[in-house]
């Protein structure tokens, strides 16, 4: 992913979490674990489990010592590891602000 497209991700997912009436950051965070378990059971439409398995390869990829660029190889081996880890970063935000979005309407949806 190019310089200026992780920096536009990164925008949108700053502009998305700190949007007026969306879930915050706290709640994001702590719907990670809700959202991953219902995608898992196939409970949640909004994650397949083909993407849910590109996100583990993302986290996989930035805690291994194994890199396509090197990390020896100064600035160059360490962006590789930012440009995925601000990819799954966006996508992670902004996929569990959508969970916690539908949570809320299953929730309302339900007869008092």
């Amino acid at each position: 992913m190019a310089k200026a497209a992780r920096a536009a991700q990164a925008w949108r997912t700053y502009r998305d979490v700190t949007r007026p009436g969306s879930p915050g950051l706290g709640a994001r965070i702590r719907a990670l674990p809700r959202m991953i378990g219902a995608a898992m059971r196939g409970r949640y439409p909004g994650l397949g489990k083909g993407r849910l398995a590109l996100l583990g390869l993302g986290v996989l990829y930035i805690v291994s010592p194994v890199d396509v660029v090197p990390d020896f190889l100064a600035l160059i081996g360490v962006a590789d590891d930012f440009g995925v880890f601000l990819w799954l970063t966006g996508s992670l935000l902004g996929e569990s602000g959508r969970y916690v979005e539908w949570e809320r309407e299953r929730i309302r949806a339900v007869p008092s």
